[in-house]
């Protein structure tokens, strides 16, 4: 199980997949907003999404788990 945590504080500008979906190792998770720029959350292995715990618009912290691959 991984938990895919965010690399910087920010808000959550896009969800790029969704819970069930079959994701591979470098895929854009979340894109984050941060100073106006957009920086991609990936998953660091393949797996299926099992959870979001973010949704769009949110703010979030650096290592807040965004999502959780199994």
């Amino acid at each position: 199980m991984e938990e895919v945590k965010a690399s910087m504080a920010g808000s959550v500008w896009k969800i790029v997949v969704g819970v069930g979906d079959q994701v591979e190792e470098g895929q854009d998770i979340v894109i984050l907003e941060s100073m106006k720029m957009e920086i991609p959350v990936t998953a660091e292995s393949s797996g299926i999404v099992k959870e979001l715990k973010v949704a769009e618009g949110d703010f979030v912290n650096d290592d807040d788990i965004l999502a959780v691959i199994e």
